[in-house]
């Protein structure tokens, strides 16, 4: 009889069933969960080299394998900490009924996606206020029509590298400049003849260097932008790929998170998919024991 009255003491305390009604209290405890183990991976993965872009100059002599193991770290790190958010939500979610039936681990399930979808947002919103800020102080400190694409500042820097400058000039409109014609470099034409030739007069007029040498500079800086834009191109596709893989299977992670966490929540072994080790049958699956709620 005791037992029978903890039980339905429980009962009364959970909430009704209403079909798709969340519980935001796990959700959004689950979404802080996924995006604090989050930012502690990439932290780390940053730290010992496995960023996936970066503004440091050695990036761009970074191989490919690289770029690739680190689109692998990103979306590993997404699965777990996404599983961890969602197993959070899972875990703390309260049961709306006593007879657990087949549609709880659904409802986990959901809650789980909802933590994602949390997170997702909060990550995004965090990142763009990152990126509104740093380009809010770059243009404070520079307008934008004086700033030199960073993606081929060290072929801007041996485009203009001489032994003497010329007293009191800004060299910064002119690298603007430059930078924005090489640019071009990477597109289907090319640089035109006549901005090759403007180059190779603003070499020799800020350098002092003879025609020839000025066009010999001036031919390799193109192709050597050329190459460090097709590098910076290829990191963003695999950056964009990697992401769009890693939050999609953060959404499975996440569900699948949800799920265990239920399972455990509710005393029961996880599924045989889950973990290997588990004998439970595959009608049992569906069939728990009510638990009380630790």
């Amino acid at each position: 009889m005791n037992i029978e009255t903890e039980m339905n003491t429980l009962a009364a305390e959970r909430p009704a069933d209403s079909g798709w009604t969340l519980q935001w209290t796990p959700v959004v405890a689950g979404a802080f969960v996924a995006c604090a183990v989050s930012s502690i991976l990439i932290t780390f993965g940053a730290t010992v080299g496995l960023g996936v872009s970066s503004a440091s100059p050695t990036w761009r002599d970074a191989s490919v394998a690289l770029s690739v193991l680190s689109g692998i770290y990103l979306v590993l790190q997404a699965l777990i900490s996404f599983g961890c958010g969602g197993y959070f939500a899972g875990r703390c979610r309260i049961p709306y009924e006593v007879g657990i039936t087949e549609q709880t681990e659904k409802r986990d399930g959901f809650h789980g996606v909802a933590s994602w979808a949390l997170a997702v947002i909060l990550g995004a919103t965090l990142a763009t206020l990152a990126t509104m800020s740093v380009t809010r102080q770059t243009n404070l400190t520079a307008p934008a029509s004086t700033t030199e694409p960073s993606v081929i500042s060290p072929e801007i820097d041996h485009l203009f590298r001489a032994a003497r400058r010329p007293p009191n000039v800004d060299p910064t409109p002119l690298r603007a400049e430059a930078g924005r014609v090489l640019m071009n470099s990477s597109s289907h034409s090319g640089i035109s003849s006549n901005d090759r030739a403007y180059l190779i007069q603003l070499v020799t007029a800020t350098t002092g260097l003879a025609g020839a040498d000025a066009e010999q500079r001036v031919d390799s800086v193109i192709s050597d932008s050329r190459q460090a834009i097709s590098h910076a191109r290829a990191s963003t596709i695999i950056l964009a790929f990697s992401l769009a893989t890693a939050l999609l299977l953060g959404a499975i992670a996440a569900w699948a998170g949800a799920e265990g966490g239920g399972r455990h929540r509710d005393g029961i072994p996880l599924s045989d998919w889950m973990l290997h080790a588990n004998r439970v049958n595959g009608r049992s699956l569906w069939r728990r024991s009510p638990a009380r709620m630790p």
